[in-house]
């Protein structure tokens, strides 16, 4: 995938508020257009980030750059995708999913509206939270 990055003059985050279907098709790869831009779902267990537990670093939207959750605020929930107990509050959107018959709240980066996941209310403290993401919705930084 070929983003902007500052080496370009560019921001990466700003540079995608406007893109069109064709752009994120040529930016994204299939997989992750299909979770991104489409609210797919990767396989259960099957995401890089599901057993990748740092120290430090941060998780980017794929999409944007956007830094969306702290790693220090990652832990193992079993749930089979990476699980987080806070999100960047300014980075994030939720909004009620009825899709597959079910009432959930979906997760999507506040900036180039990119679905991440779903959070649920039964999380660890100290927010009570499980932000359940993609990892193919993420990048992580160690920077």
């Amino acid at each position: 995938m070929s983003k902007p990055d500052e080496s370009d003059g560019v921001d990466a985050e700003a540079s995608t508020s406007d893109l069109t279907d064709e752009e994120w098709r040529e930016r994204l790869s299939e997989e992750e257009y299909r979770v991104l831009r489409e609210s797919g779902t990767e396989a259960k267990f099957s995401g890089e980030y599901v057993d990748h537990h740092p120290d430090d670093g941060e998780y980017r939207c794929r999409a944007c750059g956007t830094v969306l959750f702290e790693a220090e605020t990652k832990y193992e929930s079993g749930c089979g995708w990476p699980a987080f107990y806070a999100a960047e509050e300014e980075s994030v959107t939720t909004t009620v999913d009825t899709s597959h018959g079910m009432r959930r709240t979906e997760v999507r980066c506040a900036n180039c509206d990119s679905h991440l996941g779903h959070v649920f209310d039964d999380g660890p403290e100290p927010t009570g939270k499980r932000f359940c993401i993609n990892s193919v919705a993420m990048e992580y930084d160690d920077e």
